[in-house]
């Protein structure tokens, strides 16, 4: 894992990878099969893997927590970085963190809690969760109401977040007056679009974002680092192709289930067996699963035209 400080720029040179997280049959975490994932996002080029919402970390027990983190940094690459989230609420964040702080890991992501909060409130209990953890946080930011612009600025310009994970959903991503505030306060190099590829060439191309997190592109690595580096050459005809293979499968999730069809998805291209996703979640509709199997498979044989193309 790589452990070397953060530097504002890394942001851009990677999309940031949200993987599902692979356990056995009673539950426990499977080494095996977590690796089997890794190895295949990095062959690819990815070089951020954010654990967070896809693995299901909103249901992760705190007394399995060290555990996990230890697995995670023995696991990944020594140029990969590894940002595992916490929370959502702040007793489970000020627990994590303490276990954080016994760690090699520079920031951890703090999942969306969308209800009983206030933008003072968040910002209180973010400083005090980073003086906790002796790292800068990255913030997941889904709803105007969680935070609002000035509180997000001072959280950043004090060191608090070292980036942010934007993802607020809009009917059309161009049309975002919140995003446009945001950019006038905080850096676009520390901004990453969080919302899958859908709005990702809008966010790049058109607001400057670092880069954006992605689900499918743990299938396809290769292709989602293609589509990065298309998007940010201007290279139009090339990204539309790239992402026009990513919709298929990003749309069964925007329909069904953006966590539990990602976690079926992976098992059923066999690039790894996720095995049974973590209560209080429970795995994709039995009628739904031909359609994600055949929009997994069809994205990882995209991916390797993309290989065979390459060494052609």
């Amino acid at each position: 894992m790589n452990v070397s400080p953060i530097v504002e720029s890394e942001f851009a040179s990677t999309v940031m990878a949200v993987p599902p997280l692979a356990r056995r049959p009673d539950l426990s975490l499977d080494v095996d099969e977590n690796r089997r994932l890794i190895r295949h996002m990095e062959a690819g080029g990815i070089r951020t893997l954010l654990y967070g919402g896809n693995a299901n970390l909103y249901h992760v027990a705190v007394s399995e927590y060290r555990d996990l983190l230890d697995m995670l940094a023995e696991l990944a690459g020594p140029d990969t970085r590894v940002i595992p989230a916490i929370g959502p609420d702040f007793g489970k964040m000020r627990d994590e963190a303490r276990i954080l702080a016994q760690t090699s890991y520079k920031t951890a992501m703090v999942l969306p809690f969308g209800r009983f909060t206030t933008p003072a409130g968040v910002e209180a209990g973010l400083t005090r969760i980073a003086d906790i953890a002796g790292i800068p946080l990255t913030l997941y930011v889904k709803s105007e109401d969680y935070v609002d612009v000035d509180t997000l600025a001072r959280l950043v310009d004090r060191g608090t977040l070292v980036s942010v994970k934007y993802a607020i959903v809009r009917e059309d991503p161009a049309n975002d007056p919140y995003l446009h505030r945001l950019l006038q306060s905080v850096p676009a190099s520390k901004l990453v679009s969080g919302m899958g590829e859908r709005p990702a060439i809008v966010h790049v191309r058109d607001f400057g974002l670092a880069a954006w997190t992605t689900g499918s592109g743990c299938i396809a690595p290769r292709a989602v680092m293609a589509l990065l580096a298309a998007v940010k050459a201007g290279r139009t005809d090339e990204a539309q192709c790239l992402y026009d293979a990513f919709m298929p499968l990003e749309t069964l999730r925007d329909e069904i289930s953006l966590i539990r069809v990602l976690h079926d998805a992976v098992t059923l291209t066999g690039i790894a067996d996720m095995g049974p996703i973590l209560p209080l979640l429970s795995g994709t509709p039995e009628a739904d699963l031909p359609a994600v199997e055949q929009a997994a498979k069809a994205l990882l044989a995209f991916e390797k035209s993309l290989v065979q193309a390459a060494r052609a």
